[in-house]
């Protein structure tokens, strides 16, 4: 569950979902295990995130950081997940589970060249997209507005971007970025774009 001291947002179970796919956002070990932007806190969403794979048999993205050395991104952000390192690996808790993935050079999978790829993929029939991972304030909330933008300019009414509270998470750096304050303020800016924030029924 993110880090927030308000109550749970409402429940939705497998029944609920109408053909589900789950983006699994920068689980890997850069945001979890290892490296300058690492907290292990958020490893207790892995868990989740399978559990909710499983129960539904969505369809998998994995989005993962898979940055060059030259990255801009590190003029803002230490550097972490480099193309071919170890903290760009998916962590072992999800890494046998089976989907595609999209490589992105930002924290905005949106701006990757795969982006319009994943979306046709989606195909024309009434879907749920569920993003999930990490972190909620950042690489979340900048796949989850472009996917509701998407949703929007093309009049689906019929799809849904949903983000479940049990399975995001971001990372906490006292009196630098603290979790719950950053995780309650983009449920909330996500909510307020018409994103359908909920928890997970087990």
């Amino acid at each position: 569950m993110a880090r927030i001291s308000k109550a749970a947002s409402p429940a939705i179970d497998a029944s609920m979902l109408r053909n589900p796919v789950v983006f699994v956002v920068d689980m890997v070990n850069g945001f979890v295990k290892e490296g300058a932007l690492a907290d292990p806190a958020i490893a207790q969403i892995a868990s989740p995130i399978r559990e909710l794979i499983e129960k539904t048999s969505a369809r998998v993205w994995f989005i993962n950081d898979n940055h060059t050395k030259d990255a801009a991104e590190f003029a803002s952000f230490p550097v972490h997940c480099l193309k071919g390192s170890e903290e760009a690996k998916v962590i072992d808790e999800l890494a046998d589970v089976k989907g595609n993935t999209l490589y992105k050079n930002c924290i905005s999978a949106a701006a990757s060249p795969q982006f319009g790829e994943m979306l046709d993929s989606l195909g024309q029939e009434p879907c749920d997209l569920i993003v999930t991972g990490c972190c909620t304030d950042l690489c979340i909330l900048q796949l989850a507005l472009p996917l509701q933008s998407w949703i929007n300019q093309k009049n689906r009414k019929d799809t849904r971007v949903i983000v479940l509270e049990d399975c995001v998470e971001t990372y906490h750096i006292g009196g630098v970025h603290d979790a719950e304050f950053w995780n309650e303020a983009a449920l909330a800016n996500m909510a307020a774009n018409g994103i359908t924030i909920a928890s997970f029924v087990k």
